[in-house]
């Protein structure tokens, strides 16, 4: 098997073990407290660190190695989730330990998020990191389809700790499948600070035209994702009227990530095709007038293949971006300008949502969606006025790490 083969099998299983937790630590949380603010501070612990960590991560896995980073944060992982059996089998299990595992296992993950930002160019070259994220992307997605309704059955005949455990093990031997993939790092070695560090990405990621306008049309593609995430229960309850146990229900849900895994399939042979700009602009356009019709009465099967085209379309965007960014930007600085970007552009998911649950329950749900929509509507206004159709197709683009693209 291949370097990048052994690569993706280790992140796989780690995933697995990720899905399976994903919904058994909130069912443990929420089954010892039958608190659900606690239970929402859990879903807090877990995704505060990016916004926190995403800045110094970046700067100090570009020091530190990308290699080095993920083998030691999946070791520190493995052992914060077995300390939840083993505090169990020991009677001493707390609520603020749960909390603290589940704050340790996600600031991990940003670090080890920033070092997988650097490793995959580096083991397939810049001209194969199109279909590696497109492959990366396709079996997250897939397992993220399988893995949440797997532990749900698993949990009807396994205690939540025992599937815990099992997620522990997934590390120890994500973490074993990771050790005999190799590859040449190149390490910032300025010899200055880590804020230092962190200036010259965010510098970096300001200076070149397309990776900024890219960042920038992602931030207000994200404010419409996660409106979209936070209305979908509300326009299957209240439009549809579908409830818990309904299949349609289902598949509503399902519709996102099976558009998010046909844009896997299709981002590479767009990128093959089209330039730059006119990929990004036309999926945000698509993304654009699916929100709308989404907007408007109709029937639920009709919706739900209108959530495939909307996720399809804005996966294509989100991940045409950090494909574009990881050929462009230098591997001394991947990991710090790969990070901020992501930091930045997911910023808009907590906001979208607040925002169109507000509008949702002031204006209603149709007007929540519309501008939902017009979020994706700026986004292409946005691109398209900041220059991004005069950039070229992602083929060329400059491939050494001279750092100097073509502007957008």
């Amino acid at each position: 098997m291949s370097r990048f083969g052994l690569f993706v099998v280790s992140r796989a299983v780690s995933w697995v073990g990720n899905a399976l937790t994903m919904v058994t630590l909130p069912v443990l949380v929420y089954q010892r407290t039958g608190d659900p603010l606690i239970t929402g501070l859990l879903a807090a612990f877990e995704g505060l660190p990016y916004l926190v960590l995403g800045l110094p991560a970046g700067a100090l896995v570009d020091r530190w190695g990308a290699r080095r980073t993920m083998l030691t944060t999946t070791a520190l992982s493995a052992v914060a989730m077995a300390s939840i059996p083993v505090a169990d089998r020991l009677g001493v299990l707390s609520t603020t330990q749960l909390l603290l595992v589940a704050l340790a296992t996600s600031s991990c993950f940003v670090f080890f998020d920033a070092g997988s930002f650097g490793a995959v160019p580096a083991l397939v070259g810049r001209g194969g990191i199109g279909p590696a994220m497109a492959k990366l992307s396709g079996v997250s997605t897939v397992i993220g389809l399988a893995g949440p309704a797997a532990a749900g059955v698993l949990l009807v005949v396994l205690a939540p700790v025992t599937l815990i455990a099992v997620d522990a093990a997934t590390y120890v031997l994500s973490l074993l499948l990771l050790l005999p993939v190799r590859w040449n790092e190149a390490r910032s070695s300025s010899g200055r600070g880590p804020l230092a560090d962190i200036a010259e990405g965010l510098r970096y990621l300001w200076q070149q035209d397309v990776i900024r306008v890219l960042t920038l049309i992602g931030t207000a593609g994200s404010l419409a994702g996660g409106a979209v995430t936070g209305l979908l229960i509300v326009l299957a309850s209240q439009r549809y009227g579908l409830g818990p146990g309904e299949a349609a229900l289902g598949l509503l849900y399902a519709a996102g990530p099976a558009g998010a895994l046909l844009a896997t399939v299709a981002t590479p042979r767009l990128q093959r095709r089209l330039r730059i700009g006119t990929l990004s602009l036309g999926a945000w356009a698509v993304a654009c007038v699916a929100l709308l019709a989404l907007s408007l009465p109709s029937t639920w099967w009709l919706a739900a293949a209108l959530l495939v085209c909307w996720q399809l379309a804005a996966t294509v965007a989100i991940l045409h971006a950090i494909i574009v960014r990881q050929t462009i930007t230098p591997m001394p600085l991947q990991s710090r300008v790969n990070t901020t970007a992501r930091m930045i552009a997911w910023g808009g998911q907590p906001l979208g949502a607040a925002a169109g649950g507000a509008v949702a329950a002031t204006a209603g749900l149709t007007t929540a969606l519309v501008l939902a929509a017009l979020c994706c509507g700026v986004a292409v206004v946005g691109g398209a006025t900041a220059g991004l159709r005069r950039a070229p197709r992602l083929d060329a683009l400059h491939t050494d790490d001279d750092g100097s693209p073509p502007a957008a």
